[in-house]
């Protein structure tokens, strides 16, 4: 048995589990697993499998799930258990809680009424993704998901584009072509980037590159699985006219003139009436 029962104060206590491989969690979150008096899911059915692998009953304790689509009840409920003098894990679908998750309301209302919040910390797939990417880790921003919409997701990634630390995003499969493109017209496809995939799971994947090659690299396949992107920082450097020619030719090919000679002059700070010129020459070729 690789668990204990033990005391857990009255609180919120979130409990970090694997991103991938079920090994990867704690001694310590398989014991606040085993010992809380209520526990709480983003996917009730993911934690329970966990737990059947680890060993730790449920009992007669109960599970509840927290998502996006649940109601304000839950939170009430898990707030007046607390109160009452119990603990209460709660724990993401995978990695560290409240990372892109539904958690952040849970925390917010307990830390307003006064009750304990704590962590057993663990797996994070912004961390582990960072440490595999072969990119600057002095300094990052974790951007979470982009916009859906292509237009939504260009005009976010123009408030990115000067962060001086690599920026990490998550990102569907199904989105994942699309948005390498688009990160390559607004950041410029020359800036170096990687696409972790599957992270510790039997089919990860760490494919490094320019943002240009990194999208030609997915043009024909389909992707499967979870997915970070990493990015690199802008760089002061001079960017070569065939940079801005490049990057130019893939926004015509999306978007007007207009709009693609204002991302592409933006992106590079490059004149506009010369990326106006290069475009017109484009349009004639």
């Amino acid at each position: 048995m690789n668990f204990q029962n033990v005391p857990l104060a009255a609180g919120l206590w979130f409990v970090g589990v694997p991103i991938g491989t079920a090994r990867d969690i704690t001694l310590r979150a398989l014991d606040v697993l085993a010992s809380a008096d209520m526990l709480v899911a983003e996917d009730t059915r993911s934690l329970r499998h966990l737990m059947d692998i680890h060993a730790v009953p449920l009992g007669g304790r109960p599970l509840i799930a927290l998502h996006d689509h649940s109601g304000e009840g839950v939170i009430r409920r898990v707030l007046e258990a607390i109160a009452s003098g119990q603990s209460v894990v709660y724990a993401s679908e995978a990695g560290m809680p409240l990372i892109a998750d539904p958690g952040f309301e849970l925390a917010r209302a307990a830390r307003e009424n006064g009750l304990m919040v704590t962590s057993a910390p663990g797996p994070s797939a912004v961390l582990t993704a960072l440490a595999l990417a072969g990119l600057p880790t002095d300094a990052f921003f974790f951007a979470g998901f982009l916009p859906n919409a292509g237009a939504a997701r260009r005009a976010n990634l123009e408030t990115l584009r000067d962060i001086p630390g690599t920026l990490v995003f998550y990102e569907s499969p199904k989105r994942l072509l699309a948005m390498l493109d688009d990160c390559a017209a607004v950041l410029g496809g020359a800036r170096e980037a990687a696409v972790c995939r599957e992270l510790t799971k039997k089919f990860e994947e760490v494919r490094r590159g320019s943002l240009h090659e990194l999208a030609a690299a997915w043009a024909d396949k389909r992707p499967k699985g979870e997915i970070v992107v990493l990015i690199d920082r802008a760089r002061s450097a001079d960017i070569s006219t065939s940079d801005v020619k490049e990057d130019l030719i893939v926004a015509l090919e999306k978007m007007s003139m207009r709009d693609a000679v204002d991302m592409v002059a933006q992106a590079h700070k490059t004149p506009r009436r010369k990326v106006y010129q290069m475009a017109l020459e484009l349009t004639k070729e």
